[in-house]
């Protein structure tokens, strides 16, 4: 980041630290998201209610330089965002929270007024948690949960043991040994065959190179991005790739 940008946004932070302050808008206290996220994980639907209440009683934080919607659809971005995170930790698969996830971002962007956004946060949270209740939780733990997804949100980018255990916080060969363990695939493996089954839409649903989705996808070169898709899918990716015109 650039100088002139970090030290605009460093301005902008002191700024706003400021009206916030002025105006008593309080950020929920980490305590009380710790709780909510805790309570989704575990499907408590009742004990959730009642901290998001306690949490919505202080007036929030402005998300929004342009009017109060935009920043209450802002503020509900950010509760989607945590409230995913907690049903993944309760053992939900990430690529479906992460779609359910989208469907109500896409619905609060669509909604124009304060009461009808207010009323969805708290039909989201009932939605969340009734999926939850409602799944065949995954066999991981909480631990796992949470590095299977870290990989999944950030495929497209470096990924190592130690930033995965440092997200999970902790020690690197103890996420190795268990994530071994429950997944039955060393972190490294996971990683490749994951980024081999994203791959596979982009070669079935665009004109990128094959050299191209390798480098997207941070293998080192294509041979080794070949000899990876070959040992999950049985094909290298330009013979997946044909299939598509059998």
């Amino acid at each position: 980041m650039h100088n002139g940008t970090r030290n605009k946004l460093h301005s902008q932070f002191l700024k706003l630290q400021l009206i916030n302050k002025k105006e008593e808008y309080i950020h929920p206290s980490f305590l009380m998201e710790t709780r909510l996220q805790e309570a989704i994980m575990h499907a408590d639907l009742s004990q959730a209610l009642n901290i998001l209440e306690s949490i919505n009683k202080d007036q929030r934080p402005s998300l929004a330089t342009t009017s109060i919607v935009r920043s209450l659809k802002n503020s509900l971005i950010c509760s989607c965002t945590l409230f995913t995170r907690a049903i993944i930790n309760g053992g939900i698969n990430p690529e479906k929270a992460f779609t359910l996830s989208d469907v109500y971002i896409l619905e609060i962007e669509s909604r124009e007024t304060v009461e009808s956004l207010s009323n969805l946060e708290y039909d989201m949270l009932k939605h969340f948690i009734d999926v939850l209740g409602n799944e065949d939780i995954s066999p991981y733990s909480n631990t796992v949960n949470q590095s299977v997804a870290y990989i999944s949100e950030n495929i497209l980018q470096d990924l190592s043991l130690k930033s995965i255990s440092d997200y999970c916080y902790v020690n690197s060969s103890y996420l190795s040994h268990i994530f071994k363990k429950e997944v039955g695939l060393s972190i490294v493996k996971y990683i490749n065959k994951k980024r081999v089954e994203e791959a596979k839409h982009l070669l079935l649903h665009t004109t990128s190179s094959i050299s191209e989705i390798a480098l997207l996808f941070r293998f080192c070169n294509q041979s080794y991005f070949t000899q990876q898709f070959k040992l999950y899918e049985g094909l290298t990716p330009k013979e997946f790739r044909d299939k598509r015109f059998l």
